[in-house]
C-alpha cells in the first residue's frame, strides 16, 4: 500500500468511527420517541386524570409526547399485564393505584409477578378518603360514631365502591382498629354510595374527597375524619382517624408510576426526576388540590420496598375482611 493509500484508509477509518459513535449516541438518547403510559382504568377515572396532568408536564420537559393508553378491566390486571410483558426500554410505563398491591390477594392467579415483573419509579400522589356521614344521624365526631356502633353491635352499616375497593379496605381497617361491628353495603361506584349516605339509608362512607368536598362545605355531609396517615390538604381542619381516637386505622391510597422490570436504572432515575419536577409546577399543584390529592414521592428503591411491604399488609387486611380471591 502506498503512503497516500495508507493515509486515505486511516482517514476513512477515523471518519467511520466518528459516525458510528455519533449514531450510537443518537440512538441511545432517551427519549427519542413518544412514551406510552398505560393507565389500567377507564378514561375519566381519578388515576387517569392524575396521569394526564403529570405526563403533560413531563412531556414538555422531556421534549417528547407521553401518550396515555387506557387499558381498563379486571381490576387493573389487564393493564398490569401489558406493562409486565412490554420491552424494558423506558417507552412503556404505567400509572397505577395501590390496587397494584391488593390484586395478589384478591385474585387466585395472576398472569404476572406483582413484585418481579415491575420496577418502581415513584408514587406521585396519595388520595385520602374522608369518612362522611349525614347530619341527620346527629353524630359530630368519630368517637360518637364508634360509641354508637358499640352500643348496638351489628346495626351500623357503611357504603363502599365495591368489594375489595380502596373505600372498602379503608373502612375494614377502621372497623378492625375501632373494634366495631359494621356491615359493608357495596355499590357500583362512589356516586351511588354518596347518594345513599346523603339520604341516611347508609350510615357512613370512606369517600374519595373530590366527589364530596362540595357537600361537606355546604353542610349536606359531615366529615368526621380522613383515613390517611396525615391530614388532607383539601380538608386541613379535619383530623385523621388516628388523631380522632382510633390508632392503627390509617389507610394510604396512592397512585404511582412503574416500569417493566429490567428497565435500565438510568431511565428509571430520569423518569423519577421528571415526575418530581412535574409535581412542583403550579398547574399540577392546583389540579391536585381540586382532586383532593396530595403529592408524594419516594426514590425508586424506596418505592420498591414500600410495594413489597404493602403486598404483605394488604394480604392480611383482605383476609381479615373475609374476601375470597377471584378465580
Amino acid at each position: 500500500m502506498t503512503p497516500f493509500a495508507r493515509i486515505a484508509a486511516a482517514a476513512s477509518l477515523a471518519c467511520l468511527t466518528v459516525l458510528t459513535a455519533s449514531g450510537a449516541a443518537a440512538q441511545g438518547a432517551y427519549p427519542n420517541k413518544p412514551i406510552r403510559v398505560i393507565v389500567p382504568f377507564a378514561a375519566g377515572s381519578t388515576t387517569d386524570i392524575i396521569a394526564r396532568a403529570i405526563t403533560d408536564k413531563m412531556g414538555q420537559s422531556m421534549g417528547q409526547t407521553l401518550v396515555v393508553d387506557n387499558r381498563g378491566g379486571a381490576s387493573g390486571t389487564i393493564g398490569q399485564q401489558a406493562v409486565a410483558t412490554a420491552a424494558p426500554d423506558g417507552y412503556t410505563i404505567m400509572l397505577h393505584s395501590s390496587s397494584h398491591t391488593v390484586s395478589p390477594s384478591t385474585f387466585a392467579k395472576l398472569p404476572f409477578d406483582t413484585l418481579g415483573d415491575f420496577a418502581g419509579i415513584t408514587p406521585v400522589a396519595t388520595l385520602p378518603n374522608a369518612l362522611v356521614i349525614s347530619p341527620s344521624k346527629n353524630i359530630k365526631t368519630l368517637k360518637e360514631l364508634v360509641a354508637a356502633a358499640k352500643a348496638k353491635p351489628g346495626t351500623i352499616n357503611y357504603a363502599s365502591a365495591g368489594q375489595g375497593s380502596a373505600t372498602h379496605l379503608n373502612a375494614e381497617k377502621f372497623k378492625m382498629a375501632a373494634a366495631i361491628d359494621a356491615t359493608n353495603i357495596p355499590f357500583k361506584g362512589s356516586a351511588d354510595a354518596v347518594t345513599e349516605v346523603l339520604s341516611g339509608r347508609v350510615d357512613y362512607y370512606f369517600s374519595p374527597i373530590a366527589p364530596v368536598i362540595g357537600q361537606i362545605r355546604e353542610g349536606h355531609l359531615v366529615a368526621l375524619a380522613v383515613g390517611s396517615p396525615k391530614r388532607a390538604a383539601a380538608l386541613p381542619d379535619v383530623p385523621t382517624t388516628a388523631e380522632a381516637g382510633v390508632p392503627g386505622s390509617e389507610f394510604n391510597f396512592w397512585i404511582g408510576m412503574m416500569a417493566p422490570a429490567k428497565t435500565p436504572r438510568e431511565i428509571v432515575n430520569r423518569l423519577h426526576d421528571e415526575v418530581v419536577k412535574a409535581l412542583a409546577t403550579p398547574e399540577v399543584k392546583d389540579r391536585f388540590l381540586k382532586l383532593g390529592a396530595d403529592a408524594w414521592t419516594l426514590t425508586p428503591q424506596q418505592f420498591d420496598a414500600y410495594i413489597k411491604d404493602e403486598i404483605v399488609s394488604n394480604a392480611k387486611l383482605v383476609k381479615a375482611a373475609g374476601l375470597s380471591p377471584a378465580p
